[in-house]
């Protein structure tokens, strides 16, 4: 698993989590393949992006439905425990950290939205178009100051702008509800400054999500300052998309899977 930057550690934990919902019974004509056989042959075809026939050889079971069990398995037990909005406590120690390494207080994330390649859906596939004349979705999400994504959005249509699937998001619902952040502000400069995230020009204004100046040649050293150091702190969603698609190099291909509208 090292080889597809996996730990042992993180590995025997995936395994240990999910053999409720991939464990099946050997049948009269076969034995079912193991959970850890599993998890190993969707580790690697997400990491690599190779193709399932060498996956295959290499495994000597078919790939297919073994990745799709694994997928949803941890989409449905994995993904609510690990990818959730932060309590009150987290988002003091997010908004510690991100303050003292990338010198913006009061700040616990930064918003970004990246763009996965797939199939062409059989419905409304013209809305799918990138600028690149290619079908993909969008992937928003929200990542601290250690590069972690506490946060995301997997679906829309790429021909959508970035402010249209924030305001289709559950994020959008809660922060405007007053429920995504604690209240815990702080005076800056004579202004009672409450806990928020950043993102670049292509997202509206809020009270809790804060956006460069816009320049037109006017701006004050003050707004320079301030759209300077906004900028070096998005740097971390940048590297963090970065990493991602780095790690699990599935998202920088085509998905070969039927992907189909949500809503």
């Amino acid at each position: 698993m090292e080889n597809v930057g996996m730990s042992k550690r993180t590995f025997t934990y995936v395994c240990n989590e999910l053999p409720s919902l991939l464990q099946w019974r050997d049948s009269w004509f076969r034995c079912a393949v193991p959970v850890e056989k599993k998890v190993s042959i969707t580790i690697w075809k997400l990491a690599t992006n190779v193709k399932y026939r060498i996956i295959g050889h290499l495994f000597g079971v078919t790939v297919c439905r073994s990745i799709h069990e694994v997928c949803h398995a941890v989409d449905k037990h994995l993904q609510p425990r690990h990818l959730c909005r932060p309590n009150h406590d987290k988002f003091v120690e997010l908004c510690n950290y991100f303050n003292s390494r990338w010198g913006f207080p009061q700040c616990v994330g930064a918003i970004f939205g990246s763009y996965i390649p797939v199939i062409a859906p059989e419905e409304f596939h013209h809305d799918y178009f990138n600028k690149k004349g290619r079908h993909s979705v969008i992937h928003q999400g929200v990542i601290d100051g250690h590069g972690r994504f506490w946060h995301i959005c997997v679906g829309f249509p790429r021909s959508g702008y970035d402010a249209c699937v924030l305001q289709q998001s559950s994020l959008w619902t809660v922060a405007n509800k007053g429920k995504l952040f604690p209240n815990r502000s702080s005076n800056i400069g004579g202004t009672d400054i409450n806990l928020h995230i950043i993102g670049d020009q292509a997202y509206p204004l809020q009270p809790w999500l804060l956006k460069p100046y816009s320049d037109a040649g006017r701006l004050t050293d003050i707004q320079k300052t301030f759209n300077y150091r906004l900028s070096w702190a998005l740097s971390v969603v940048e590297n963090g998309f970065g990493h991602l698609k780095g790690r699990w190099r599935c998202l920088l291909k085509r998905n070969d899977w039927s992907w189909q509208p949500r809503w």
